[in-house]
This record gives structure tokens, C-alpha cells and sequence, in this order.
């Protein structure tokens, strides 16, 4: 989801510094199926209730965080995916049901036997909001800058992320498109539906001539989605309003035409009493970034919470290997076995989050269960694994080996409401082990400015990465690509080749019984040959709103799209 070479999403911001100095990679989630679970509902269900939709009014919703740039393609946080997916459109769209791509603005495609060539057909009634139209040029355009960059314009390269190997677009006639690579990427597919970070939503022509800088005023941001840019203030609110004739929502949504709201208010509040207060005083509809302390309560007021987990990797501890102490195996498969799940379960999370028992998500297909193996707590497994690499107990607890004591330094970040207390719950447990796990949990900005030093000075670096396809794992912990795990040539006790190999055989096919050998044999490795991973939980998005609040929609990454959303009993 780099240039930072983070182990979280590493898609690293594409433009220069801006004015305000914030620029970062972000994290998010891990996924279970569904648009949205609600309280009382199920896989599938759209975010409540029942009726005919109302047209018009606008819906006041409350973020954590906030848009620092109103160009789609370089945000990296949930803010700005989640905004960017309603002012532009993709290729195709996934079902967050069934992980199935599903025809959006291209009618149907079809693609070569090595994976090597994807054709897509475009609809042909499709325009940006400034009336230009949406055809093979602009999906060249949009691709050549999103992978390559422009220098004069301050547009970084993004081509290591979503689209690695990519050659270029053809263009043989206005409505096809063919995208070339290198090298097979089966992921592409998928990646023609990616709605998170550093999403490859169409922008116009006009817009990819500006600057990053000038990309900063919204007006000039033109996609060809079902809202427009009213206004943009850093830090403070981003508003929408209605796109005019918009038609062409992804067919499996099942939509007619133009969104039924006319505005959406995207307001900025970090404090989640503040955010609980202002939808208990009708000051906002929604918010999303609910705390677990705050579900129940909201649900007793009548409020009703709604949740999806996010596709791609659990929320990880990606142990470096080629640092002290985490460069011992042993200490790897002790923190994996050192501490209790089913406690963070009852004392942490809530119904909308679920332990990890894999380093991929449940809905990702290819998911397997380590929860009875690798993924269990065995305190006393862990202790004799520590004994015998030569880790003894110290006279306060912490055990010591060769003269230098069982610490273990974690970087993460406190933008999920669960991340800080399930990072102490382990803390607790592996103290009793005797691992002394120190926590840095800091802000996106504090932790994109440390993980660019993770290789030397961070054993564990926490976070997640979305994206619902196997092939996440490549993305992730190849040594080509992510390299989550820092793997090199002195790497102890681990083959290098071995995880590149395994880790890529991903990208070789579409067929599903062959993908989810392949997934299984990556998280074989993962976390059980070599324990270069300890899942901690799945995280979800959580969204309170008030009963009038209809139609959001949880998408296969658990963004949310509006086009379907409207306000009813005349709010």
C-alpha cells in the first residue's frame, strides 16, 4: 500500500511535502464478509432499514482523521479512501460477499494466458463532472501517472504498489483498454476494483496536469463519481454535494441514477467522547471510529452499529529478522505462543472485531485457520522454547542471553480505537514469560517519520494492510516488494529464495483451487517455518448512526460509498 518502506500499507504518499507538513502512509484492516453487519442483521445487509429512499438532505458524518489532500490517488488514510471513492470510479467493482469482480465502468473483460495482458471494454455513456468524456486515453493517462509519476508536477511514482511490472495502456480504440506487465500479476484484477489506499480512481484529463500543489484546491479535482467537491479545510471538513446525472453505479449495487442525498458533511473530530457527543446531540448523523467502550451504550440510546472487517492481513506484529532479538526464531514462536487470546477477546474487543487466527483475514480467500496450531496460547511451549536458545530468567523476570536482556521494541499506531489496549494486553502476558515488550503507539505522522528507521531500530512494527486478494501476502512480505520482515542474506535460519518463491507463485494463476494452495503454502510459512508474523486481531470499521441513517454501503476494503445512502422520517 514504498518508498518508506513501511510494513503497513505501503502505498507511500505520491506527492511532495505539503504546506502543512503531513504526508504518510496509514494503516487499516482485516475483513469478514458482507456490505455491513448490524446488530440483529446479517452477512449482506445493507446498513438499515426499510422504505422507499428519500431524495435530497444532508448527511453530517464524523471522521477520526482527516483528508490531507483532495487528490484520491495519494491518500493514504481511511479519510481520504473513503471520500476519494465517492467523487471517482473504478474499473470493475468486488462483491464484498463473495470476493467476485463485477463489471463497473468496463463492461467485460478478458485477459491473456500468462497474466500478462488485461482487456477491458469500457461503457461508453460515462463522463467526468466537468463533461469530458471517460474513455481508453483517460485510463492511459491515469495509469502512466499513477505508476510513473510526473517530477515536473511533483507527482511521485506509485508503480510498486498495486500495479508492480506495469508496462503500459494501450489504447486501440476509444472504449478499449489493454494493460500490459512484465511479469504475471493476477492480483491486477483485483486491483482494478481496489477502493483503499492509494486508490487508482479515474481522474480527469484536466486534473492530472496540475500540480500536487494545485491539486489542493477540490474544485479542480474532477472524477466521475456520484459527488462532486463543494469545499476542502485540512484538519477540519471536506464537503460533497450531488454529481448531475450520474448513471453508472456498479451494477451490483442495484442503483438508478443520481445519489439520493445532496450533501455529505465529512467533519473531523479526534475525540471519540466528542464524536459520541455530537451524535447524541444531533449535531452529526453518523460517525465512524465508534470506541469499543462506547458500542453498547450508543445502542442502548437507539443509535444502530453497523461494522465490517477489513479484507487483507489481520492486524500484524511483523517481527524484523535481522535484528536483535527478533532475529532468534525462538523468540518469534514464543511471542506467537505467549499470550491469551481468548482474554483479549472478553476484555478488549467487542462483537464487531474477532481475534486473528491468520495472518490473512477470513474473507480473503485462501484464509486457513491456525487458531489450533501455530496461533494458540501455550505459555509453558513458549517458556521451554526460550530455555532451550539459551534465554535464562534475570532477577527481575525479564530473561537475558549472553549478557543482554529479552527486549523487545514495538512501533504501532493509535488510530484504531483497539490497537493500544490489545498491544497492552500482550505486553501483560509476555512480561510473565519473561519478554520485556516496550510499546511506541503514536500518531500516523509520529510512525511514518519512525518506520523509515523499522530495519534498525523497531523489532515489531504493527499495523495491517488492505486488499482482498491472497496476493496481499506478496504484496506485504515478498522481498521484492513489502518485505515486512526485513529479509536479507542475514536473515538466521530462514531461505530467502524459499519466501520469494512461495510468496510470488500467487501472481501465476486465477484458478481458485490452485490460488488457495498457493495462499496455504505462503502462510505455512509465514507463520509456522519461519514465525516471521504474529496476527494479533481483525479489525473492523464500526459506524454508529442515528435510525433515520439508511444505505451506507461496506465495500469489499470496508470503505463506505454513499450513492445508496439517505435520511428518512424528514430528517
Amino acid at each position: 500500500m514504498s518508498d518508506l518502506r513501511s510494513s503497513i500499507e505501503r502505498a507511500a504518499p505520491r506527492r511532495k511535502k505539503w504546506p502543512w507538513g503531513a504526508g504518510i502512509v496509514a494503516v487499516l484492516l482485516i475483513a469478514v464478509s458482507g456490505f455491513a453487519l448490524t446488530r440483529g442483521g446479517g452477512p449482506g445487509a445493507q446498513a438499515a432499514g426499510d422504505g422507499k429512499p428519500v431524495h435530497g438532505g444532508t448527511l453530517q458524518f464524523a471522521l477520526i482523521d482527516y483528508q490531507r489532500s483532495p487528490d484520491p490517488q495519494w491518500g493514504t488514510n481511511y479519510a481520504e479512501s473513503l471520500i476519494g471513492n465517492n467523487i471517482t470510479d473504478k474499473l470493475t467493482w468486488q462483491d464484498p460477499d463473495t470476493g467476485e469482480i463485477t463489471p463497473w465502468l468496463a463492461k467485460s473483460w478478458e485477459y491473456n494466458k500468462d497474466l500478462t495482458e488485461f482487456t477491458f471494454h469500457l461503457r461508453t455513456d460515462v463522463t467526468f463532472s466537468d463533461g469530458t468524456p471517460f474513455d481508453s486515453a483517460v485510463v492511459k493517462a491515469n495509469f502512466d501517472q499513477y505508476v510513473h509519476g510526473d517530477q515536473k508536477l511533483g507527482i511521485l511514482p506509485n508503480g510498486a504498489t498495486l500495479l508492480p511490472g506495469y508496462i503500459e495502456t494501450r489504447t486501440p480504440d476509444k472504449h478499449t483498454a489493454i494493460i500490459r506487465f512484465k511479469k504475471p500479476l493476477a492480483s491486477f484484477l483485483q486491483a482494478s476494483s481496489f477502493t483503499a489506499n492509494a486508490q487508482p480512481g479515474f481522474l480527469s484529463l484536466s486534473t492530472l496536469k496540475l500540480s500536487a500543489e494545485q491539486r489542493t484546491d477540490p474544485k479542480k479535482v474532477i472524477g466521475t463519481g456520484p459527488f462532486v467537491y463543494q469545499s476542502w479545510k485540512a484538519q477540519v471538513s471536506t464537503v460533497l454535494v450531488k454529481r448531475k446525472g450520474y448513471n453508472w453505479s456498479p451494477p451490483a449495487l442495484k442503483h438508478q441514477g443520481e445519489a439520493y442525498l445532496n450533501k455529505i458533511v465529512f467533519s473531523t473530530i479526534p475525540e471519540a467522547s466528542v464524536r459520541t457527543g455530537s451524535l447524541g446531540s444531533g449535531a452529526i448523523d453518523a460517525t465512524l471510529d465508534v470506541g469499543t467502550t462506547d458500542e453498547k451504550s450508543l445502542a442502548d440510546q437507539g443509535f444502530e452499529i453497523i461494522h465490517r472487517a477489513v479484507s487483507g492481513t489481520s492486524i500484524f506484529f511483523n517481527f524484523n529478522s535481522r535484528l536483535f532479538p527478533t532475529n532468534d526464531i525462538a523468540v518469534r514462536k514464543a511471542i506467537q505462543l505467549g499470550w491469551n487470546r481468548e482474554a483479549l477477546k472478553k476484555t478488549v474487543l467487542t462483537g464487531s472485531y474477532s481475534v486473528a487466527t491468520s495472518v490473512l483475514g477470513p474473507s480473503v480467500s485462501g484464509y486457513a485457520d491456525y487458531s489450533g496450531s501455530v496461533l494458540t496460547y501455550d505459555p509453558k511451549k513458549a517458556e521451554q522454547l526460550l530455555e532451550k536458545a539459551g534465554w535464562k530468567r534475570g532477577p527481575d523476570g525479564i530473561r537475558v542471553k549472553d549478557g543482554k536482556k529479552l527486549v523487545v521494541k514495538l512501533l504501532g499506531i493509535n488510530n484504531l480505537v483497539v490497537n493500544k489496549p490489545a498491544y497492552e494486553s500482550i505486553q501483560q502476558d509476555l512480561k510473565k514469560i519473561g519478554i520485556d515488550l516496550q510499546l511506541t503507539v503514536v500518531p500516523i505522522p509520529d510512525y511514518s517519520a519512525n518506520v523509515a528507521k523499522a530495519k534498525t531500530d523497531w523489532n515489531i512494527t504493527a499495523a495491517n494492510r488492505s486488499r482482498n486478494d491472497p496476493a496481499v501476502l506478496n504484496l506485504q512480505y515478498s522481498p521484492l516488494l513489502g518485505n515486512g520482515s526485513y529479509l536479507g542474506e542475514d536473515s538466521t535460519g530462514v531461505d530467502v529464495d524459499e519466501v520469494t518463491k512461495t510468496l510470488g507463485r500467487l501472481e501465476l494463476t486465477l484458478d481458485p483451487v490452485e490460488r488457495k494452495q498457493y495462499a496455504k503454502a505462503a502462510q505455512d510459512l509465514l507463520l509456522d517455518k519461519y514465525a516471521l508474523v504474529n496476527p494479533v486481531y481483525n479489525p473492523s470499521q464500526v459506524i454508529a448512526q442515528a435510525k433515520y441513517v439508511h444505505g451506507i454501503i461496506f465495500d469489499a476494503q470496508s470503505r463506505n460509498h454513499f450513492v445508496n445512502a439517505w435520511k428518512g422520517n424528514g430528517k
